[in-house]
């Protein structure tokens, strides 16, 4: 397998990282522009994949809406129920896919049947989806065939990037199998034809290499996958795009699209690129506090939170804790003050690259460091299963300044995964914050008692 037209050079290449996996705002201020919001959640969605080793243990229950709900509905427990050419289920194996995960056991047969089927697939990272959809394509790839036949459009160049990878390692056991990257930087010669099997690409690129430059013929293509949708169309531009790709497509290519959400605007373009699609939803799995105590502590300034935070610390470094501060000055300034106690933290900040952030997540998880403080925005998405602490040092507020119930829920919600009994710390230290306090209280109808963290015995009891 191999990727003759990848000629980017190094600068080019350095550039378009920069660009997209460089600065993530975290203002709480203004409104997040498009661009803002897209980088957000492609640099968050990358940093998945990035910090993601192995698939998730997914308990969400999955929901198959069938288009034609009289056909009979299969799902698979092995990969060699699938019928899969043996160059591919060696890839497979290679890959360490032992068995389908839940996503892949159903979707793979609507994938791979017989006349193609459309799909819109909901699905988080590390669930599979990547590997089953690139499945789908070198299913339908005929390698004698010098021409483009699988059309894969990702919202940035790192997340194509990533796709690559998939499709190279799954892909290794066919070297006649090429694969070509429609990217801002990759420059082919006017007129050229492209001879790779599968193209992987940005809309504009794509667009471009389809109708100006003329580098692929749509009417060849049979298999066309959008991936990443709701990050795709925080940007209007790729939303246009991709449906003006999708327009050239001949009738009988099979379309499939994936996204980690579904909200309206995004089942509006699924529905407007995927026709009479098959439909896969994981039904969202209630987050429960039943499992987490939680507790508050009143302090009267932001020193005084830092004193009462240095109290509890020698209890929760028994574990791994997470600190979650309002903004990324707050978050600097406290990993700084307990590095300066000679404790040993993370940070995880915004103005890191992605890759910066994905290796301090790593050495989170590996334990090397037992507390990691952070920004709402950095740790949106991000399980690291053994957090059995969360402290809010700022507690989450939306722009307007009431109280995030969601994100207080998502925030503390970490520590009591998997049946443990986790613990959570509120930092209170104004009037104003108290009341915030007693709205997330009412809404979730939760007592949060109250902790004296000079009171060392009590500190002992909680941790424990």
């Amino acid at each position: 397998m191999a990727t003759d037209s990848w000629a980017l050079a190094v600068d080019e290449q350095e550039a378009a990282v920069k660009s997209v996996s460089g600065v993530v705002k975290t203002s709480t201020t203004a409104e997040k522009t498009d661009e803002e919001e897209k980088e957000d959640r492609a640099a968050q969605s990358l940093l998945n994949k990035l910090i993601r080793s192995n698939l998730v243990d997914n308990t969400n229950q999955v929901e198959v809406l069938q288009r034609d709900p009289n056909s009979p509905l299969y799902s698979v427990k092995s990969f060699e129920e699938l019928r899969l050419k043996p160059q591919l289920l060696q890839g497979v194996y290679a890959m360490g896919f032992n068995r389908p995960s839940k996503i892949q056991e159903n979707a793979l047969p609507m994938m791979l049947a017989e006349p193609p089927q459309n799909l819109i697939a909901q699905s988080q990272s590390g669930t599979g989806k990547t590997a089953a959809f690139v499945l789908a394509m070198l299913s339908r790839v005929e390698t004698a065939e010098r021409y483009p036949q699988c059309l894969c459009l990702s919202p940035t160049y790192e997340l194509a990037l990533q796709t690559g990878k998939v499709i190279e390692q799954m892909g290794k056991f066919h070297p006649e199998l090429k694969l070509a990257y429609a990217v801002r930087g990759n420059k082919l010669e006017r007129g050229q034809k492209i001879s790779e099997q599968i193209v992987i690409g940005t809309p504009g690129t794509v667009l471009d290499w389809c109708s100006k430059l003329k580098f692929i013929d749509p009417k060849k293509i049979k298999v066309f996958v959008l991936d990443e949708a709701d990050v795709m169309i925080a940007t209007q531009g790729h939303q246009d795009q991709s449906i003006r790709i999708q327009r050239m497509l001949p009738r009988n290519c099979q379309m499939l699209l994936f996204s980690a959400t579904f909200e309206d605007s995004v089942w509006k373009f699924a529905q407007k690129v995927v026709p009479e699609p098959n439909v896969i939803k994981l039904k969202r799995e209630e987050e429960t506090l039943d499992t987490i105590k939680q507790y508050y502590v009143l302090c009267s300034s932001r020193d005084e939170k830092f004193q009462a935070l240095c109290n509890l610390y020698g209890a929760i470094t028994i574990a791994q804790a997470m600190i979650f501060c309002h903004t990324r000055k707050t978050a600097s300034w406290l990993a700084a003050e307990l590095s300066k106690e000679g404790h040993q933290v993370a940070l995880l900040s915004g103005e890191m690259m992605v890759e910066q952030r994905a290796a301090v997540i790593e050495r989170f998880r590996e334990g090397k460091e037992k507390v990691l403080v952070t920004t709402n925005v950095c740790a949106r998405g991000i399980d690291v299963e053994q957090v059995s602490v969360v402290i809010n040092f700022d507690l989450p507020v939306d722009k307007d300044g009431n109280p995030d119930n969601e994100t207080y829920l998502h925030r503390i919600g970490r520590t009591g995964r998997f049946g443990k009994r986790g613990l959570a710390v509120n930092m209170v230290d104004s009037k104003h914050s108290m009341n915030i306090l007693n709205r997330i209280q009412e809404h979730f109808n939760k007592k949060i008692e109250r902790l004296d963290t000079d009171d060392l015995d009590e500190i002992e009891k909680i941790a424990n």
